[in-house]
């Protein structure tokens, strides 16, 4: 290692042990283009099991002050996220449960030669069977754009990559399938308010963030993790809904006065009750609909080979 990677490490694996976290790995690696960078297996201190990648490049210094805010607060929630039973599982608004996983970090330039810093990933269907559809996803975003970011690293933009990912599924502009090519996550400033300094992904309403948590409850504690209890106050879910962790919370409460959820003492986490585990029959047709959304109408004459283009 050089003595800027020496330093790097020595400062994440500091604020990794100060957020609950362990460097269990650190080997190096490749980006798309082939420059140099190292990666490493955060693990949950409590439960080494729980481990969730991260790859940075090998002259990003994590030392560097401007970005040990931005790099606490990344390490901070992925230490609580992992202590989900299926830590990297999301749930979109049109009630599909997605893994994200196979993320190449950090962005690499566009070789079509197009000004635009690309990353390449993989969300999967998950209902607690085999995953088979899936989307491989090539999310891009300005240079313009990319200014608002601190860095091009997997810290300071997992978060909104996964989002928009989630967005552009629920636009239908991404199609789950069981092999294809990549499918492009535009990253745009539409994402992003500059008066308000923030991202803004959908603008729901209360209802829709009721449904949302109830589906997502259901999904990644009722069906993929033995009931055991879901991070409900997920800052990365209050960002992707426009919201904030405590009106997601106070919903969560809600849910719980109907018998749909077990609230934990600090209403942070819930799991599935046997009231919310009866409405399987409607969730899981609300993937149908979602899946049948997402599947583009206009390839099914190129489907069936009736098309000579």
């Amino acid at each position: 290692m050089t003595p800027t990677t020496t330093a790097s490490a020595a400062a994440l694996e500091t604020a990794a042990q100060a957020a609950g976290l362990t460097l269990t790995s650190v080997e190096p690696g490749t980006d798309f283009s082939g420059n140099p960078t190292v990666r490493y297996t955060l693990s949950l201190a409590a439960d080494p099991s729980k481990n969730h990648p991260l790859e940075l490049s090998e002259g990003f210094n994590a030392s560097e002050p401007k970005f040990a805010a931005g790099l606490s607060s990344f390490l901070q929630e992925t230490a609580i996220r992992l202590r989900n039973p299926r830590p990297d599982v999301f749930l979109s608004l049109i009630g599909l449960p997605l893994s994200f996983g196979k993320f190449a970090w950090p962005f690499h330039g566009s070789t079509s030669g197009a000004d635009t810093q690309i990353v390449h990933g993989e969300v999967r269907l998950e209902e607690g069977g085999e995953s088979i559809l899936h989307a491989k996803v090539s999310a891009s975003m300005t240079l313009t754009f990319a200014e608002i970011v601190p860095a091009l690293e997997q810290p300071f933009a997992e978060g909104f990559i996964y989002n928009a990912v989630r967005k552009t599924m629920d636009q239908g502009q991404l199609e789950l399938v069981k092999s294809g090519n990549r499918q492009p996550v535009p990253v745009t400033t539409r994402y992003y308010s500059m008066k308000q300094g923030k991202f803004i992904f959908n603008d729901t309403t209360e209802k829709q963030r009721h449904d949302f948590l109830a589906a997502k409850v259901f999904w990644l504690s009722g069906m993929l993790g033995a009931n055991m209890p879901v991070w409900i106050a997920d800052p990365r879910d209050a960002q992707y809904l426009d919201t904030t962790v405590a009106e997601l919370k106070s919903e969560a409460a809600k849910l719980a006065k109907e018998g749909m959820l077990e609230l934990s003492a600090d209403g942070d986490w819930a799991s599935c009750t046997d009231a919310l585990r009866a409405t399987e029959e409607k969730h899981k047709a609300e993937v149908q609909d979602a899946l049948n959304f997402i599947k583009p109408s206009f390839n099914e004459s190129m489907r069936a080979g009736e098309t000579n283009m």
